[in-house]
Protein backbone atom coordinates (compact mmCIF):
# COMPACT_ATOMS: atom_id res chain seq x y z
CA UNK A 1 0.00 0.00 0.00
CA UNK A 2 1.13 3.55 -0.73
CA UNK A 3 0.95 4.72 2.87
CA UNK A 4 3.09 1.78 3.97
CA UNK A 5 5.70 2.68 1.36
CA UNK A 6 5.61 6.32 2.48
CA UNK A 7 6.22 5.40 6.13
CA UNK A 8 9.07 3.08 5.18
CA UNK A 9 10.81 5.77 3.12
CA UNK A 10 13.50 8.00 4.62
CA UNK A 11 11.25 11.06 4.43
CA UNK A 12 8.34 9.16 5.96
CA UNK A 13 10.51 7.99 8.84
CA UNK A 14 11.76 11.51 9.49
CA UNK A 15 8.19 12.83 9.48
CA UNK A 16 7.05 10.15 11.93
CA UNK A 17 10.01 10.87 14.17
CA UNK A 18 9.21 14.59 14.12
CA UNK A 19 5.52 14.04 14.84
CA UNK A 20 6.28 11.67 17.70
CA UNK A 21 8.83 14.15 19.04
CA UNK A 22 6.28 16.99 19.05
CA UNK A 23 3.74 14.81 20.85
CA UNK A 24 6.35 13.90 23.45
CA UNK A 25 7.11 17.60 23.90
CA UNK A 26 3.41 18.15 24.66
CA UNK A 27 3.47 15.20 27.07
CA UNK A 28 6.43 16.64 28.97
CA UNK A 29 4.65 19.98 29.30
CA UNK A 30 1.59 18.29 30.79
CA UNK A 31 3.65 16.04 33.03
CA UNK A 32 5.73 18.85 34.52
CA UNK A 33 2.54 20.85 35.16
CA UNK A 34 1.13 18.07 37.31
CA UNK A 35 4.45 17.54 39.06
CA UNK A 36 4.55 21.17 40.19
CA UNK A 37 2.48 20.00 43.16
CA UNK A 38 5.61 18.12 44.27
CA UNK A 39 7.71 21.26 44.00
CA UNK A 40 5.21 23.09 46.19
CA UNK A 41 5.14 20.25 48.73
CA UNK A 42 1.41 19.62 48.31
CA UNK A 43 1.11 15.92 49.09
CA UNK A 44 -2.68 15.69 48.79
CA UNK A 45 -2.72 17.61 45.51
CA UNK A 46 -0.08 15.33 44.00
CA UNK A 47 -1.84 12.16 45.18
CA UNK A 48 -5.11 13.42 43.70
CA UNK A 49 -3.34 14.20 40.44
CA UNK A 50 -1.69 10.76 40.34
CA UNK A 51 -5.00 9.08 41.20
CA UNK A 52 -6.81 10.91 38.41
CA UNK A 53 -4.08 10.16 35.87
CA UNK A 54 -4.08 6.45 36.74
CA UNK A 55 -7.84 5.86 36.94
CA UNK A 56 -9.49 8.12 34.35
CA UNK A 57 -10.35 6.01 31.25
CA UNK A 58 -9.80 8.85 28.77
CA UNK A 59 -6.42 9.69 30.29
CA UNK A 60 -5.44 6.04 30.01
CA UNK A 61 -6.29 5.99 26.31
CA UNK A 62 -4.23 9.14 25.72
CA UNK A 63 -1.38 7.71 27.82
CA UNK A 64 -1.29 4.54 25.72
CA UNK A 65 -1.15 6.64 22.54
CA UNK A 66 1.81 8.55 23.95
CA UNK A 67 3.53 5.26 24.80
CA UNK A 68 3.16 4.09 21.21
CA UNK A 69 4.59 7.35 19.88
CA UNK A 70 7.47 7.17 22.33
CA UNK A 71 8.34 3.68 21.10
CA UNK A 72 7.98 4.89 17.52
CA UNK A 73 10.35 7.78 18.27
CA UNK A 74 12.99 5.35 19.55
CA UNK A 75 12.53 2.86 16.71
CA UNK A 76 12.71 5.49 13.96
CA UNK A 77 15.71 7.12 15.64
CA UNK A 78 17.58 3.80 15.59
CA UNK A 79 16.59 3.08 11.98
CA UNK A 80 17.54 6.54 10.71
CA UNK A 81 20.85 6.53 12.58
CA UNK A 82 21.79 3.12 11.17
CA UNK A 83 20.63 4.10 7.71
CA UNK A 84 22.60 7.35 7.64
CA UNK A 85 25.70 5.71 9.09
CA UNK A 86 25.57 3.01 6.43
CA UNK A 87 25.11 5.60 3.68
CA UNK A 88 28.29 7.32 4.86
CA UNK A 89 30.37 4.18 4.93
CA UNK A 90 30.19 3.77 8.71
CA UNK A 91 30.84 7.40 9.59
CA UNK A 92 28.77 8.98 12.34
CA UNK A 93 25.67 10.81 11.19
CA UNK A 94 26.07 14.58 11.26
CA UNK A 95 23.54 17.26 10.41
CA UNK A 96 24.37 20.91 10.22
CA UNK A 97 21.99 23.80 10.57
CA UNK A 98 22.21 27.18 8.88
CA UNK A 99 24.90 28.50 11.19
CA UNK A 100 27.06 25.46 10.50
CA UNK A 101 26.96 23.90 13.98
CA UNK A 102 26.66 20.11 14.23
CA UNK A 103 23.26 19.92 15.92
CA UNK A 104 22.80 16.15 15.69
CA UNK A 105 26.26 14.85 16.52
CA UNK A 106 25.30 13.52 19.94
CA UNK A 107 21.52 13.14 19.59
CA UNK A 108 21.67 9.35 19.45
CA UNK A 109 23.77 9.09 22.60
CA UNK A 110 21.61 11.63 24.43
CA UNK A 111 18.46 9.83 23.36
CA UNK A 112 19.87 6.55 24.67
CA UNK A 113 20.62 8.14 28.05
CA UNK A 114 17.07 9.49 28.21
CA UNK A 115 15.65 6.07 27.32
CA UNK A 116 17.64 4.43 30.13
CA UNK A 117 16.50 7.13 32.54
CA UNK A 118 12.87 6.54 31.56
CA UNK A 119 13.14 2.81 32.19
CA UNK A 120 14.60 3.44 35.65
CA UNK A 121 12.01 6.16 36.30
CA UNK A 122 9.16 3.82 35.41
CA UNK A 123 10.62 1.08 37.59
CA UNK A 124 10.82 3.48 40.54
CA UNK A 125 7.37 5.04 40.33
CA UNK A 126 5.05 3.62 37.67
CA UNK A 127 5.75 0.02 38.67
CA UNK A 128 5.28 0.87 42.34
CA UNK A 129 2.06 2.79 41.65
CA UNK A 130 0.65 -0.25 39.86
CA UNK A 131 2.01 -2.51 42.62
CA UNK A 132 4.26 -4.43 40.27
CA UNK A 133 7.05 -3.91 42.81
CA UNK A 134 5.66 -4.54 46.28
CA UNK A 135 2.74 -2.83 47.99
CA UNK A 136 2.09 0.86 48.42
CA UNK A 137 0.39 2.59 51.33
CA UNK A 138 -2.88 4.43 50.84
CA UNK A 139 -4.30 7.76 51.95
CA UNK A 140 -7.85 9.08 52.12
CA UNK A 141 -8.65 12.48 50.62
CA UNK A 142 -12.21 13.83 50.63
CA UNK A 143 -13.49 10.34 51.35
CA UNK A 144 -11.63 8.77 48.44
CA UNK A 145 -9.03 6.09 49.17
CA UNK A 146 -6.02 6.42 46.90
CA UNK A 147 -2.39 5.35 46.73
CA UNK A 148 0.10 7.54 48.57
CA UNK A 149 2.55 8.03 45.72
CA UNK A 150 3.81 11.28 47.24
CA UNK A 151 5.46 9.31 50.06
CA UNK A 152 7.12 7.02 47.52
CA UNK A 153 8.57 10.01 45.70
CA UNK A 154 9.63 11.72 48.94
CA UNK A 155 11.51 8.64 50.16
CA UNK A 156 13.21 8.29 46.79
CA UNK A 157 14.34 11.92 46.69
CA UNK A 158 15.83 11.68 50.15
CA UNK A 159 18.61 9.71 48.45
CA UNK A 160 21.31 12.11 47.16
CA UNK A 161 22.47 9.62 44.50
CA UNK A 162 19.00 9.45 42.98
CA UNK A 163 18.70 13.23 43.09
CA UNK A 164 22.07 13.66 41.35
CA UNK A 165 21.20 11.10 38.67
CA UNK A 166 17.86 12.81 38.07
CA UNK A 167 19.43 16.27 37.71
CA UNK A 168 22.07 14.97 35.29
CA UNK A 169 19.35 13.27 33.25
CA UNK A 170 17.43 16.54 33.04
CA UNK A 171 20.56 18.26 31.76
CA UNK A 172 20.77 15.62 29.04
CA UNK A 173 17.08 16.10 28.26
CA UNK A 174 17.62 19.86 27.94
CA UNK A 175 20.41 19.37 25.41
CA UNK A 176 18.31 16.87 23.46
CA UNK A 177 15.32 19.24 23.37
CA UNK A 178 17.52 22.22 22.51
CA UNK A 179 18.47 20.61 19.21
CA UNK A 180 15.33 18.55 18.59
CA UNK A 181 12.52 21.08 19.10
CA UNK A 182 13.11 23.34 16.09
CA UNK A 183 14.36 20.41 13.99
CA UNK A 184 11.00 18.65 14.33
CA UNK A 185 9.13 21.64 12.92
CA UNK A 186 11.66 22.09 10.11
CA UNK A 187 11.26 18.46 9.06
CA UNK A 188 7.50 18.97 8.79
CA UNK A 189 8.08 22.04 6.63
CA UNK A 190 6.62 24.39 9.25
CA UNK A 191 9.19 27.11 8.80
CA UNK A 192 9.31 30.49 7.12
CA UNK A 193 10.94 33.85 7.67
CA UNK A 194 8.14 35.00 9.97
CA UNK A 195 7.58 31.94 12.16
CA UNK A 196 10.95 30.17 12.26
CA UNK A 197 12.57 32.69 14.68
CA UNK A 198 9.54 32.39 16.97
CA UNK A 199 9.68 28.58 16.91
CA UNK A 200 13.43 28.70 17.58
CA UNK A 201 12.91 31.04 20.55
CA UNK A 202 10.07 28.95 22.01
CA UNK A 203 12.13 25.80 21.53
CA UNK A 204 15.11 27.18 23.42
CA UNK A 205 12.89 28.58 26.19
CA UNK A 206 11.06 25.26 26.50
CA UNK A 207 14.34 23.34 26.49
CA UNK A 208 15.51 25.33 29.51
CA UNK A 209 12.32 25.85 31.52
CA UNK A 210 10.87 22.32 31.45
CA UNK A 211 14.08 20.42 32.39
CA UNK A 212 14.88 23.04 35.08
CA UNK A 213 11.44 22.58 36.63
CA UNK A 214 11.78 18.80 36.50
CA UNK A 215 15.27 18.98 37.99
CA UNK A 216 14.23 21.40 40.72
CA UNK A 217 11.69 18.93 42.14
CA UNK A 218 14.14 16.33 43.54
CA UNK A 219 16.54 19.05 44.70
CA UNK A 220 13.89 20.92 46.66
CA UNK A 221 12.40 17.74 48.11
CA UNK A 222 15.87 16.55 49.15
CA UNK A 223 16.63 19.86 50.86
CA UNK A 224 13.30 19.71 52.68
CA UNK A 225 13.66 16.07 53.74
Amino acid sequence: MSWQKSLSSTIGRKIMMSLSGILLILFLAGHVSGNMTLLMGKADAFNMYAHFMSTNPLVQVVANVFKLFFLAHIVYAIILTAQNKKARGGEAYKVTNKDGSQVSKYMGVLGSVIAVFLVVHLAQYWAVMHELRGEISTTTIDGVVMKDLYSVVAVSYANPMIVAAYVISMFVLAFHLWHGFASAFQTLGLNNKRYTPIIAFLGKAYSIIVPVLFGAIPVVMFLNS
